[in-house]
């Protein structure tokens, strides 16, 4: 009998889904706002990500059950998705635009730009339990040893 594998761990780098998020342009300046159902969650946590050293980066995890929206509120920044077979990197530099990572994706970010601001919108409060922060056990959870 072969090994089980959570569905929610079969997330492939194809679920995650860059996001339109809605503008209202002024004159004064534009105003973005996510609310209602415009996430595929309901928003447990917000933080941000900011004085990222050059060279730094950030991630280097997956998240078993916790999804995440980010955002280049500010300045520009990488980030790139691995699945444990395939890998892609969006670069995120507008404000009105986000990164929906699904669970079961592994991140990182990086090429933060000087004055980058990340924010994160997320599923779930922070429980270490639901993060799988060492890539070799992530891709055994996703049964796709090298």
């Amino acid at each position: 009998m072969g090994t089980f594998i959570s569905p929610k761990l079969m997330t492939t780098i194809h679920d995650s889904i860059v996001l339109d998020i809605a503008k209202v342009h002024d004159t004064r300046g534009n105003l973005s706002v996510i609310q209602g159902d415009a996430l595929p969650f309901e928003m447990k946590r917000v933080y941000y990500l900011y004085d990222i050293p050059s060279g730094g980066r950030r991630g280097g995890h997956s998240h078993k059950e916790c999804q995440e929206l980010l955002v280049a509120l500010s300045g520009s920044f990488d980030v790139i998705i691995n699945d444990g077979s395939e890998q892609k990197t969006v670069t995120l530099n507008k404000p009105n635009i986000g990164l929906l990572i699904p669970n079961g994706l592994w991140r990182e970010l990086e090429n933060f730009s000087s004055g980058s601001v990340c924010l994160v919108l997320a599923s779930a409060i922070f429980e270490e339990e639901d993060y799988i922060r060492n890539f070799d056990d992530y891709k055994l959870s996703k049964n796709r040893i090298p």
